[in-house]
């Protein structure tokens, strides 16, 4: 049956005309096009998806660090996660007993910070920035997290868009009708806040800039 068929109608058959709806918008109804843009929007998603990985652990290594400090200078107790000062939110504790299971893998395995903090999802370290934590982990510690920024709401809205963004790319959604640009920009801005070393460092590996200049027309 396929040698029938083109390797662009075979092709928009199997992603589906549904998923491809939005490319065939975009190019006219343009099958051939709208296949172009839909490879070139995945191009992109995966450069961009590498970026925010880099920034989302260089985000979560720095508030674990400023959580640890503060935790063993508080109360003599490395590990912060273990709320001993009862500051966390219910959702919190939850996301936290479900990483430590996981970083234990169920107690196959000895559990360490790092694991921890590797098993909690982007959207913990979102939450921790929030207001709620203003008057609390903020002003006792995770302002510490970012030298170069010190408005907590700034940092919040930031890091706000890197997870919706995050999000959308996991889910494999178009990116391309959204300010990719601006998301790399406010990345990059993030990783400056807490180290302009590792800014540097993402921005030389980021291929975003080189492959919007290869959009196809």
């Amino acid at each position: 049956m396929h040698g029938e068929l083109t390797e662009t109608a075979v092709m928009t058959r199997r992603i589906s005309p549904e998923r491809l709806a939005p490319y065939a918008d975009a190019t006219g109804g343009d099958p051939e096009a709208a296949l172009q843009l839909y490879t070139w929007n995945a191009d992109v998603s995966a450069a961009l998806a590498a970026t925010l990985g880099h920034v989302e652990v260089v985000l979560r290594n720095a508030l674990h660090e400023s959580l640890t400090n503060w935790s063993e200078a508080e109360f003599a107790e490395s590990k912060w996660y273990l709320d001993a000062g009862g500051l966390l939110q219910a959702r919190a504790v939850k996301d936290i007993r479900v990483a430590r299971e996981r970083a234990g893998r169920n107690g196959r395995r000895s559990e360490t910070p790092g694991r921890v903090v590797a098993e909690l999802n982007f959207g913990f370290w979102r939450y921790l920035l929030a207001s709620y934590y203003d008057a609390t982990l903020w002003r006792q510690a995770l302002y510490e997290a970012f030298p170069g920024q010190a408005r907590r709401r700034i940092i919040q809205d930031a890091v706000e868009v890197l997870h919706l963004s995050r999000n959308r790319l996991a889910h494999h959604e178009p990116m391309f009708n959204r300010p990719v640009d601006d998301i790399r920009i406010t990345a990059l801005e993030l990783a400056g806040w807490i180290c302009p070393v590792s800014r540097t460092w993402i921005e030389r590996r980021c291929s975003v800039s080189r492959l919007l200049g290869r959009r196809p027309a």
